[in-house]
Parts: structure tokens; sequence; C-alpha cells
């Protein structure tokens, strides 16, 4: 059978319909495959979210005239959309939609999915595609014992900073002649490890917003003038000011944690990424920009959609913890536009398409660069491909000055000049003069122990907009206006300042009436859990048997929330806003006795 990646030309160079970095990859694979020795079988290719990561894994097999590919994915959503690249069937298969080949012979795909695929199929294929989870296991795993060392001659890994785990490292140990490319928009995990392999290729945010790729971003930092915490430590009340609030950032742990989880931050955050949102919106005339939020776990998802609910906008989550039909139908409103924002944890990463996403609320906390990376990947997706500089195609990205880290810095090590220079005008490294300086770093989210520091509130509180391209023209108009007498404090109170957005009291009662049974889902899971107690037994219901444990727990936490505001059962919808601030504030005395009611004396 005649092998296309041996014996077909793929036309990539002059070809308009393959982006640059799409060809240049190609040459930098083709110098590999031509000059590097046998000694060294492992490399990487660095391309920022929506480059072409998935059209430059389709061509790579051709520089290196491969006899069998294996192209792994970390997921299965991934996987799926990599085949259809592949798909000859499909209309949109890369090969044709880019005009990579002029017709047959194609590529011979195959997908391992479970017990749908044989080994006649994966004989016949000439690239095979499928996440990693189908061949984890080891000695165990049905396709490693059957398949010979030398099965493979090319394995290409999808988001290759997954690479260094042990189930991806036993895989390249299984295949051990194979090449190996790394594909990655950021060189480390979320854990900090480095991406394996040499990098030979990496084409930076810079170029890919200046060639239209990815949208331009910007990012605005809520500076308050002051902020009141109490002390952990002595339990005292203290007010500082803002350089305060960025070194307490830097180096308290708590203090992060407090500023991301307090409500003056939550509602600040909130109202800021709404400011642009509706900014956009109006700019562009397009009503289906979207907001998207990261936040630390899924008790704080409940509390941001609780606040972007109590200011008119239609918000969900997604979270690993909501079964797959929930995700699932949250997913779909977000595709119909009917959500204004999407609240995720760690859920929404690579793979991930929605464009019409513009905003990124940072409401968590990021240990490193790269989980951030991706987050901000999110919003990237441009609208109008291919346009640089269209109104569509801007992002802005919102966080608190408190919610820095100290060692954002270290995932730069891999990165390209260019990129470093881009980054630093999102995230500065210097501390800056509050009246001109930004300042933000982010990246995966904390453990969920959120004790420690009480934010009790802050006063005024500036945006400060931080372009991340440098603008010559924007350089020159400020010297004019210095040029004509206007002092940097008169530039500097130019700044806005940021204008809470006016929540109606109907509105902010039906998202705490909305966000109520999560809450009480929640705990009750949480409760189980700590006590070892399988939600779905029934040893709980003591009397019939019939009802489960989640049901039994969550139960007694309803009936002590209504006992505690002098309501039945059945009369959620009469609660008023007062009844639930009062649930809200003696949320640990009803989980209290509810606990007591169904554990003790028993």
């Amino acid at each position: 059978m005649t092998n296309p990646f041996q014996h077909r030309e793929p036309h990539i160079e002059h070809n308009e319909r393959i982006r640059t970095p799409q060809r240049e990859t190609y040459r930098a694979l083709r110098e590999v495959f031509q000059s590097a020795g046998q000694e060294e079988r492992e490399f990487a290719v660095i391309l920022p979210v929506g480059c072409g990561k998935s059209g430059s894994i389709a061509i790579a097999p051709f520089a290196f005239l491969s006899r069998r590919t294996l192209v792994i994915a970390p997921g299965v959503a991934i996987a799926q959309q990599l085949g259809r690249d592949f798909d000859p069937s499909n209309p949109n298969m890369f090969y044709q939609k880019c005009a990579v080949l002029a017709g047959e012979p194609y590529p011979e795909p195959v997908e391992i999915r479970g017990t749908t695929t044989n080994r006649a199929d994966l004989d016949e294929a000439h690239v095979v595609i499928t996440n990693i989870q189908q061949l984890q296991g080891g000695d165990s795993n049905r396709w490693l014992r059957q398949l010979p060392a030398d099965y493979f001659d090319l394995i290409l890994f999808d988001e290759g900073h997954h690479g260094v785990a042990d189930s991806w490292m036993a895989l390249k140990a299984q295949f051990p002649a194979a090449r190996i490319v790394n594909f990655s928009a950021t060189p480390m995990r979320a854990d900090g490890q480095v991406m394996e392999g040499r990098v030979i290729y990496t084409y930076s945010i810079f170029e890919a917003i200046r060639e239209g790729y990815v949208k331009g971003l910007k990012a605005v930092q809520l500076n308050p003038r002051t902020l009141r915490y109490v002390r952990s430590e002595d339990g005292q009340e203290v007010e500082v000011a803002l350089d305060e609030v960025r070194r307490l950032g830097e180096e308290d742990p708590d203090f992060r944690r407090s500023i991301v989880t307090s409500a003056e931050t939550l509602n600040t955050i909130a109202n800021a990424s709404i400011r642009e949102l509706h900014r956009l919106r109006e700019e562009t005339g397009e009503q289906r920009l979207k907001i998207i939020a990261s936040a630390l776990n899924y008790e704080h998802c409940r509390q941001v959609v609780e606040a972007y609910a109590a200011r008119g906008l239609r918000a969900a989550y997604v979270h690993s913890r909501e079964d797959g039909p929930a995700n699932l139908r949250v997913m779909q409103r977000l595709n119909n536009h009917e959500l204004d924002v999407i609240v995720q944890v760690r859920k929404l990463n690579e793979g991930f398409d929605h464009p019409f996403l513009s905003v990124a609320a940072v409401f968590s906390i990021f240990s490193n660069l790269s989980p951030f990376v991706q987050f901000v990947g999110r919003i990237m997706r441009v609208i109008q491909q291919n346009t640089p500089g269209h109104v569509l195609n801007q992002g802005v990205v919102v966080f608190h000055a408190g919610a820095n880290i100290a060692q954002r810095w270290a995932d730069f090590q891999e990165f390209s000049k260019a990129d470093r220079d881009y980054f630093d005008q999102l995230l500065p490294v210097e501390d800056v003069d509050p009246d001109h300086g930004p300042a933000e770093r982010v990246i995966e989210p904390v453990p969920h122990d959120l004790s420690g520091l009480e934010v009790r509130g802050q006063s005024e509180v500036h945006l400060e907009e931080i372009p991340l391209l440098q603008d010559d023209a924007a350089l020159a108009a400020l010297r004019v206006l210095q040029a004509r007498g206007y002092s940097t404090e008169d530039i500097a109170a130019a700044y806005q300042t940021l204008q809470p957005v006016p929540v109606a009291r109907v509105r902010q009662r039906q998202a705490m009436r909305n966000g109520l049974p999560a809450r009480v889902s929640t705990a009750a899971a949480r409760i189980l859990g700590e006590r070892g107690i399988n939600p779905q037994g029934r040893e709980l219901d003591r009397r019939q048997f019939t009802r489960t444990n989640i049901v039994m727990m969550v139960a007694a936490i309803n009936k002590h929330a209504n006992a505690l505001v002098g309501m039945g059962s059945g009369q959620r919808h009469e609660f008023s806003l007062e009844m639930l601030d009062r649930i809200d504030q003696g949320f640990d005395d009803i989980l209290a006795a509810a606990v007591a009611e169904m554990f003790d004396g028993h």
C-alpha cells in the first residue's frame, strides 16, 4: 500500500492557506529529520493557542517521511478534534481544507477508542490517533501488549507539556526507536516541570497578534487605594496602602487567598469585568461576547455565579464534581449564546474553543505561569480570522493587585524573548508607583483551605489599563501632552475610578436563593466524605431505609436552615433577602446542628 507520508509531496511552501508558524514548524521538523543524530529522539514545538497547532501536527509526518505515526492527546475532546483533521470523509479535513494534498490518496487514519478498533485496523493505518488514557496501564494494556517496539517511527504529543507524566514516559519507553515531537502553547506543566525535548521552533505571541492569529490583549488591574484586613496572628484590624497590598500579595499565601475569597474583592472583580464586557459589546455591536472566570473551587464557583447573577448577567459554572450531563447542559447554553459568563475551575483548558469569550476575570490564584497562559488562552481565539487590529479581536484580563505570587517568572526560561517582553507588559516584574504601575500573577488554584485572613474592605478602587504591545503612537501622544504642560499627575488623574454595578435587591435575593441548593449539596457531600460515608448508602435513613445518605444529609441541613428563619418546607420561594443573609451568616451553625442531629448519639 502506498504511504502518502513517504510518497507524496505536500503543498506547504507558497501555500497561502498554510500559516506562517505552520510553514516554519514544517521546515524545522524537516531539518531535524535530515540532520539530527539517532541518539537525539525528542523535540519540542511551542505555538500559541489559535496559531494552527492541529494543522502543524497533521503535516509533521510528511517532514519525517513517517512509516506509521502515533498522535497522542491529553483527553478525548482533543483526540476527536485531531481525528477529524485526518478524516478523509470530513470536508474540513486539514489536507483538503488547506489544499495540502490535491486529492487522494490520503493518509489512512484510525482512532483508538475503546473496543471499536482492532489490531487489523491499526495495521492498515498510516496515522493512529488516541488520548493517553487509552494507552495507560503498562504491560496490562491490551494495545501495548500486542504492538511491537518498532510499530511507530514517530510519536506526536499534543499539549506536550503533559509529557513528563509517568504514563507518557512509559509510552515513550514502549517504542524506543520512535522520534518524538511535543507540541504545546507553553513549555511547562502546572506542577512546574519542563516539557521534554530540545525546542526546535517557537512562535511568539507578539507575532501571533501582529498577524491576526490571536486577539490583542490588555490587562486591567484593580488598585485599591487602601485595604483593611484582620491579621490572623493577633486578630488586629490593619489598614494598608496599595504598595503594602502588593507586597503582602507577593509574600503571604494567606493574604492572597483572603484577597480572592473576600466579598469585597469578588464584587470588585465582577464589577470591573462587567464594565469591560459592556464596553466591548458597545464598541463592537456584538452582544455575544462573554466573560470567562477562574474560581478556586466548587463553593467559590457558586459565589462567583451569584455575584454575576445579582448584577443581571446570565451566569453558570462547569466543574469536575458535576456530572457529565450537567456540564453538557451548561456548555450547550454557552454555545447557544444563552450565557454572559462561564465560571470554571481548571475545566475549560486545552482544546476548548469559543471565540466569543473576550474577558478573562481572575478570581483564583495561580502557582506558576503555565496554567495562567492556558486560562488566558481561552480569550485569545479570534472572531475575525487573519485581520490584525479588528475591533472584534480584543481580549481583556481583569485581576486584583493583591493576588500576586513570587515565582511568576520561572516559567519564562523556555519562552522566546519576544514573549517575555509581551508578558512583561501584562505581568510587570518590578514594584511600580501606585499611580502608574500594574501588577498581576496567577495560576493553578490553591488548596481548598480558605481559612486565614479576613478582608474587611477597600477604599477607592482605581482601574489601570495595561496595553500588551508597545504603541508608538500612544507614547508620542503622551509626549505631546507633556510638551503642552500637562504633568504626570494630570495624566494619572485621568484614570477612572471603578464604579460598582448597581445591584437590585430582587436580583440579589434571586441569586442567593438559586445558589443555596448547590451550597447545601456541597456541604452535605463534604460532611459525608469526612466521615467515610457512602452518599448512595441508606444507613442514615434509620426508619425506612429508602432514602440515600446524601438525601438525608441535604434534608437535615435544609430543615435547620428553614428553622433559622422561621420558615417551613416548600417555602423557599417566599424567602426574603434578609432571611437569605441570615442563612449565609449562620451557615456554619446550621451545619453543626444538622451534624448533631444526624450523628450525635448514634
